[in-house]
């Protein structure tokens, strides 16, 4: 399977590429596609960068296999609105989830970024184009919304529900049992103890809502109509 990334930035996921292809010899990271103009004709990791989403139909053409993986986490509306316009192209989705992470009793859609040291619990859920960074946390039946980020050392207790494209920060704690609504966003080092409404912005411990986004996209799933 030939895989194509979305986002030359990180070069942490350089071990993550070089994890999974070992693991799965049959997989391939053929390069990477970014909308920057400048990084068009260069090399990321090794891998070349085809150029942006301008550059898509003539990777189909030549790649019917092609397979496509977001690794945007910096905006949930700019990760949602290029895999929506990747789908509506024709591109299928694979995920890139480090060989370490058991996901035995775990349901997956496709679209995923999960690093090396994430934990997903039994009984938990990921929807489509989600992503996990490293040392997060969702633990038992509790659910990952499409489009949605848990930073690093993000730790979602059990049987919470993250909606769509929602912003986990690093070091955030959301307690059992509880709801974020969709795109919500949720600071670094805060400690959710009560549901959060759709669009807020929260931080602190406890953590308050500081600003409500609206306008709000209906779904983060990127094949929804």
């Amino acid at each position: 399977m030939n895989v194509y990334l979305v986002g030359a930035k990180n070069p942490e996921t350089g071990r993550d590429i070089a994890a999974q292809e070992h693991h799965d010899r049959d997989l391939v990271i053929q390069g990477f596609i970014d909308n920057d103009p400048t990084k068009r004709g260069t090399e990321f990791l090794g891998r070349p960068v085809f150029g942006g989403l301008e550059c898509v139909d003539a990777i189909l053409a030549r790649d019917p296999d092609a397979r496509f993986v977001s690794l945007i986490t910096g905006s949930m509306r700019a990760r949602h609105e290029v895999s929506v316009a990747l789908a509506r192209l024709g591109c299928r989705f694979a995920n890139l989830v480090h060989p370490s992470i058991d996901l035995t009793d775990v349901h997956i859609g496709v679209g995923n970024y999960l690093q090396r040291g994430v934990a997903v619990q039994a009984g938990a859920s990921i929807g489509n184009n989600a992503s996990m960074s490293s040392g997060a946390i969702l633990a038992h039946e509790s659910t990952l919304g499409h489009s949605s980020f848990l930073a690093p050392a993000a730790t979602i207790s059990g049987e919470v529900t993250i909606g769509d494209g929602t912003f986990v920060g690093t070091n955030a704690t959301v307690v059992p049992r509880r709801t974020i609504g969709r795109w919500a966003t949720v600071g670094a080092g805060s400690v959710v103890v009560k549901d959060v409404a759709p669009g807020s912005v929260v931080a602190g411990n406890p953590a308050r809502v500081l600003r409500t986004v609206a306008d709000l996209p209906a779904s983060g799933d990127i094949f929804a109509a």
